[in-house]
This record gives structure tokens, C-alpha cells and sequence, in this order.
């Protein structure tokens, strides 16, 4: 794994021990990001027959792929407590871009905010998610 890909993986909170749920890979994903994710020391990359907790759900995602806070709303059932969801979605100009508003308006009904946004590969961004802190100790 080069350094470039280990950086990216930090990014997105990937590290040895991570468990991590991958949700709508298709072709089109990023092979980069895809294959710096197998080569990852100690990082558990399971399916949707996994049943425990996860720590990272990386949620692929297209404007037509459906409705997106249902897709959310299944991808922070098995979430950890400090777990986060990123939903990677393709850059603005490429084909199935989602716009900023729609992230915007479906993260909160989800029961979720946004924090961040992060380049994850040549044409994928990657929009961190996370459950809110307010009620936490």
C-alpha cells in the first residue's frame, strides 16, 4: 500500500482493528480506494451478512440510486457508538453526482449531521456522517 493510500484510509478513520461495512461498490467505484482498503493490515472488510458492530460504513452512492435516507437509516443500524458513516458520492461533473443540498437535507432525517468533507479518489468524494453529540457524556 503506498503512502498515498494509507493517508487516504487515515482520513476517512480507517486503521488496523477498523471493521468496516461497504455498501453499493459497483464498477465504477474507485479501484484505488477499493484496493488500499483489502491491502490494509488488520481492517475487517465485511457484507451485509455481517452481524455485529461496525466502525466505518462507506456507503457508495449515485443521484439514481434511490432514496437516500433510507439508505442512511440501514447504514447506522449495526454502526458503532463513535462509528461514521462516509457516503462517497461522485464529484461534481461526474455522471451520478449528488448535490451538496441533497446530502444536506437527508443526513438530518436520518438522525445524522455532517461534519466533513474529504476527496476519496480522482472522481469520488467522501462526506463524513456522523450521529450527533448532543445527550453524550
Amino acid at each position: 500500500m503506498s503512502g498515498q493510500e494509507a493517508a487516504l484510509l487515515g482520513s476517512l478513520g480507517i486503521a488496523s482493528g477498523s471493521v468496516v461495512w461497504e455498501i453499493g461498490v459497483d464498477d465504477d467505484a474507485d479501484g484505488e480506494l477499493r484496493e488500499a482498503l483489502v491491502l490494509a493490515s488488520g481492517v475487517e472488510i465485511v457484507d451485509d451478512d455481517y452481524d455485529d458492530v461496525v466502525d466505518v460504513v462507506l456507503l457508495w452512492w449515485r443521484d439514481d440510486d434511490g432514496d437516500l435516507v433510507d439508505a442512511l437509516v440501514d447504514a447506522i443500524g449495526p454502526l458503532a457508538d463513535h462509528g461514521v458513516v462516509w457516503l462517497l458520492t461522485p464529484k461534481p461533473g461526474r455522471d451520478g453526482h449528488v448535490e451538496a443540498e441533497d446530502i444536506s437535507d437527508a443526513a438530518p432525517t436520518a438522525g445524522l449531521q455532517q461534519t466533513s468533507t474529504v476527496s476519496a479518489g480522482r472522481d469520488w468524494q467522501g462526506t463524513r456522517l456522523v450521529a450527533p453529540r448532543a445527550g453524550r457524556r
